[in-house]
């Protein structure tokens, strides 16, 4: 009864955002107060069914309610409560709910929060949210219904993937569709601002925190897939340009360009064709993201294998949102440009220059992600694009942004002395080249570029820390002044502080862990010793171990430097017979400095393991825990900046933007 609940719910929400759709923005052309503010209570009744939906298929995983099609598919009654509630969103069904029920989550929260933005451009704004959802929830009820019965329903399930049943991928979707679907709402944003034909100084105000909280959390997604690839899968990387990855990344790059070209048009009234190109484009490529997961174009641990005719209607729908939005873009935008002519040395030039880098950065990264899948469509033919296409495109491209971000701080708004900037960081270049040679000292090995992208990491770190000192006249006042003056700033510049931080700190990981990598991959039995970075490494056997839902083979590593014991390692390889599919668990120990990663794979034939010989892959990774330290960093800059109270008041009125407004910091 409960699943029935549930479909009943869906196509509620449904009818309730046709009606959400059309009425309110009715409303806002005929100038109806009661019809725009429909858009309110239609946008809460929306989440609160879709909200019930998604609670009912929840229950139905918790109690392994095997009538259900979907939880038969993806759970198992002796699969631990975490990962049953995971299975919610484990399958193409479950996840395209948890995404309508963040759709309905940011349109609810315009509604509710919103106060101060007028009802004209509240009601567009949450119609336009609205086609949205019904676009997505007649996707799912009439092609991915999530309820679908099983009769006569099995004794037990199939089970959710084995590389799925993991504590960071039970966080990881949702982190990752709160930031893809949070960029709707400021899609919708400015959707509704090129109907209206209006977008100033307030409009991007109200939009810039929607779309810092949808970046925050898609930076979380990001990191926390990266890091569960690197312990789970095995093979001690944490980034391979798969498909998957990119199109989380490419949303991630634009998303961020949107959140600087916003500051732009809060401070300047300038770029705003630009930003609202930017908040179409950003969302686009969160669709697209969406068609090319679901479609059954891709094979991978990430991706959805589905009836290619559903990739159909999501490129239907991805073709409607792209290509309406963009025409209505071409018709509007260009009565919207003006605004501050500003210098080609200024604040605005250098945020200019850093969305044209990240836009440009972005399209490397979509041409190599879409060009084998047309290569082969058209000719049949299977092309591979890998990392070196990547490295060699995507970082050229990004270290002259890194060098920029460290001087757009400095630089006054409509006019700057560059002169006087490079001044104050001539002594910042002398310490990144300083970095640069000391790690040239250090590691006597590896790639040129490497040693030139630790000195621009060390200069980003550095400069953004000096700019933050400046601020406080540290060093120029006594401390308790210093301190006073910090304690005053607002806390989007403590936020700006902090993430630029993080990504240095972040660059070092990515440089370290790739430059610098020791590996080894060798024939092992009990006595075995091998040695890498420093460590020797003795291999004591295999032992069988049994798990809730799983067998695995564990194996038990003594790990000593200079014969004194360090630590013992038990990296297993686990077998799953209901799901039939097996999966490595490496093991790790985690130092600042780097991480001793193992990783035991099968045997090389049934004699071999009988004799207790297995293939081991050891790897030494220096500084590889600073990409999540600094990938925190990001984002807790980016839930600095949100609770600044600016952000989250807003801009109480239009009549706001012709008075004087104090400097934000990026």
């Amino acid at each position: 009864m409960i699943p029935e609940i549930g479909q009943f719910a869906l196509a509620l929400a449904l009818a309730t955002a046709l009606v959400q759709s059309v009425l309110p923005m009715l409303g806002a052309a005929r100038g109806n107060a009661l019809w725009m503010r429909s858009a309110r209570s239609s946008s809460i009744a929306q989440l609160v069914f879709i909200g019930i939906a998604f609670a009912a298929l929840m229950q139905a995983f918790v109690v392994s309610d095997f009538t259900v099609a979907n939880v038969v598919e993806n759970s198992n009654s002796l699969k631990p409560m975490l990962f049953k509630i995971a299975g919610t969103w484990g399958s193409h069904e479950g996840s395209l709910l948890l995404w309508v029920l963040i759709l309905a989550a940011f349109g609810a929260g315009v509604a509710l929060f919103g106060s101060n933005i007028p009802d004209a451009l509240k009601a567009r704004t949450l119609s336009v949210q609205a086609w949205i959802s019904t676009g997505f929830l007649s996707f799912l009820l009439l092609t991915s219904n999530p309820f679908e019965r099983v009769f006569p329903p099995p004794l037990d399930g199939n089970d959710l993937n084995p590389l799925l049943q993991d504590v960071g991928l039970a966080m990881h979707p949702p982190l990752l569709y709160f930031g893809y679907v949070g960029f709707s709402i400021v899609f919708s944003f400015a959707v509704a601002a090129l109907i209206e034909g209006r977008v100033d100084a307030a409009w991007a105000r109200w939009v810039r925190p929607w779309t810092l909280a949808a970046w925050m959390s898609l930076t979380a997604g990001i990191a926390l897939g990266s890091w569960w690839a690197y312990y789970e899968l095995g093979w001690g990387g944490w980034w391979f340009w798969d498909p998957v990855e990119n199109v989380s990344f490419m949303p991630w790059l634009l998303g961020t360009a949107l959140l600087h070209s916003a500051i732009v048009t809060e401070k300047r009234d300038a770029f705003k064709s630009w930003t609202i190109l930017l908040a179409i484009l950003t969302f686009s490529l969160s669709l697209l993201g969406t068609f090319i997961v679901r479609s059954g174009l891709l094979t991978s641990v990430h991706a959805f294998a589905v009836d290619p005719e559903r990739g159909l209607y999501i490129l239907g729908l991805l073709g409607v949102t792209i290509g309406g939005s963009l025409t209505l873009y071409a018709w509007r935008a260009p009565s919207m440009e003006g605004g501050g002519l500003f210098a080609p040395v200024s604040r605005e030039a250098g945020l200019l220059i850093n969305n044209l880098l990240l836009a440009t950065a972005t399209g490397t990264v979509l041409f190599g992600t879409l060009y084998p899948l047309f290569m082969e469509a058209l000719t049949g033919d299977k092309v591979s694009v890998g990392p070196p296409y990547f490295n060699a495109t995507f970082i050229p491209i990004m270290l002259p942004l890194v060098v920029a971000m460290a001087i757009g701080p400095f630089l006054s708004w409509k006019r700057a002395d560059l002169k006087g900037v490079l001044q104050r960081l001539w002594f910042v270049a002398v310490l990144a080249g300083l970095a640069g040679l000391a790690t040239w000292y250090l590691a006597r090995g590896g790639p040129v570029l490497a040693y030139l992208s630790v000195a621009i990491a060390v200069w980003l770190l550095i400069a953004t820390l000096r700019e933050w000192a400046v601020r406080i006249r540290l060093f120029d006042v006594p401390t308790a002044e210093a301190m006073r003056r910090a304690r005053n700033l607002p806390r989007a510049a403590h936020g700006m502080t902090l993430a630029h931080t993080g990504l240095a700190v972040a660059m070092l990981g990515f440089i370290g862990s790739t430059a610098w990598k020791s590996e080894e991959i060798v024939f092992v039995q009990p006595g075995s010793v091998i040695e890498i970075a420093g460590f020797d490494v003795r291999f004591d056997g295999v032992e069988t171990v049994r798990g809730p839902n799983y067998i695995a083979d564990r194996g038990t590593l003594a790990v000593s430097r200079n014969g004194d014991s360090v630590t013992t390692l038990y990296p297993e390889r686990r077998s799953y017979p209901v799901a039939r599919s097996s999966t490595t668990e490496s093991a790790i120990r985690s130092t600042l400095a780097g991480d001793l990663y193992a990783s035991l794979a099968e045997p090389a034939s049934e004699t071999v393991a009988d004799q207790g010989a297995w293939t081991l892959r050891i790897l030494y990774e220096p500084l590889v825990n600073f990409i999540w330290i600094g990938a925190a960093m990001l984002v807790l800059g980016g839930g600095l900046s949100l609770s600044d109270r600016r952000l989250r008041v807003g801009a109480p009125r239009r009549a706001s933007r012709s008075g004087p407004v104090a400097t934000p910091a990026e």
